[in-house]
């Protein structure tokens, strides 16, 4: 695993806990790696690895490696990526997949070769391994909507909110890509497309940099990238969905909801509150209609047959862990009609880049829709 931070420790926990939880082959944490010697040293021990290193392009190489777990910014995903793939290794890659269009074309093309040998390249959108909304993916399939016409998703936070919070890499152009869209409006729009099963055909959007210079280590710098994003997307399905994201929303601490609007009913999901599930049958008399709360915490439920008795709720790191089962089920079972391997794949990574980039282009345009 190479980062050892805020990913570093999610990603840690669900090796620790995988095996534990599910039915999979056998995974040992074999290194972690960091630049700086002092700081992964006590990540290893803190983290339970068996080892650490500073130069990941030395562990990569080794036999005793099958899969690399990128955990990093994301302006060092392309080369560690496509590396590890060369290599002949298995790859996970936390989301976004790059920071612009280029690099991510150039980690597809790694990961289609990689895959005629058999390896997989992996994103990690965790939030699809969350049990309530792999639930309501399940609902869209069952056609328990009907034909989706309308999707909303918002992903509001308020770490930034303080006008005093210091620099950091995230927002930093050179090293996060973009700010609020790239970090949580990545996952709201892949929740939209991969609940609504659509993809985005045309783009209108807005960005904000509310707060334009943080203090840094010799003074005021320059914030580089978003705080905020607005965008509406129009979906090749016919749907349409609107987007907004905020580092800066007052009272919202990691707050993703999630709306989808169809035919024959709707549901919501918020992040907040990850084990409910509301749904609205609009096929029942007028009458009885009205969101039903649905508590994600049944056998019947995906991925709950692993973990506690009905009732017993999951938290978020819980996602990681069913992520990291999904991964090791791919590699075990290939990539067959009974086993379609994992998703999603860079290529969907690739796919999300480009609205992300037509949302960046959108804005730089005052608004005018950008054809995907």
């Amino acid at each position: 695993m190479i980062g050892y931070s805020f990913m570093g420790r999610a990603h840690s926990q669900a090796w620790r806990t995988v095996a534990a939880a599910f039915d999979v082959p056998e995974v040992a944490r074999r290194v972690i790696v960091g630049r700086d010697e002092e700081a992964v040293a006590e990540a290893a021990e803190r983290l339970d690895w068996e080892e650490h290193a500073t130069d990941w392009r030395e562990v990569i190489t080794r036999d005793d490696i099958d899969i690399v777990d990128i955990c990093t910014p994301g302006f060092l995903h392309a080369e560690i990526a496509i590396a590890a793939l060369e290599a002949g290794k298995h790859v996970l890659c936390e989301k976004p997949l790059a920071n612009d269009t280029a690099e991510a074309e150039a980690m597809v093309d790694a990961a289609r070769t990689a895959t005629e040998r058999g390896q997989i390249a992996a994103l990690g959108f965790t939030y699809r391994r969350i049990p309530a909304l792999a639930l309501a993916r399940q609902f869209v399939a069952d056609e328990k909507l009907g034909t989706i016409r309308q999707a909303k998703a918002a992903y509001l936070q308020d770490w930034l909110v303080d006008e005093d919070a210091g620099m950091s890499w995230r927002l930093r152009k050179e090293t996060a890509g973009s700010g609020a869209l790239g970090d949580i409006g990545s996952h709201a729009i892949d929740q939209i497309q991969h609940l609504t099963g659509q993809r985005t055909a045309a783009v209108r959007g807005r960005l904000a940099t509310l707060v334009p210079q943080r203090p840094g280590k010799e003074g005021l710098e320059d914030v580089t990238v978003d705080d905020a994003a607005w965008a509406t997307l129009e979906l090749d399905g016919g749907a349409v969905a609107s987007v907004e994201v905020s580092r800066m929303a007052t009272g919202a601490k990691n707050r993703l909801t999630v709306e989808l609007y169809g035919t024959k009913g709707a549901l919501r999901f918020d992040l907040e509150n990850p084990n409910e599930l509301w749904f609205l049958d609009a096929t029942a008399p007028i009458a009885e209609q009205g969101y039903t709360r649905v508590l994600v915490t049944e056998p019947e439920h995906p991925y709950l047959a692993a973990w506690w008795p009905q009732g017993h709720v999951l938290g978020w790191e819980n996602a990681f862990t069913n992520q990291a089962r999904d991964l090791l089920i791919a590699i075990r079972d290939g990539d067959t009609a009974d086993a379609p391997g994992f998703s999603p794949d860079f290529g969907d990574g690739l796919a999300l880049q480009r609205v992300l980039d037509a949302v960046i282009a959108s804005d730089a345009a005052d608004g005018a829709t950008v054809t995907l």
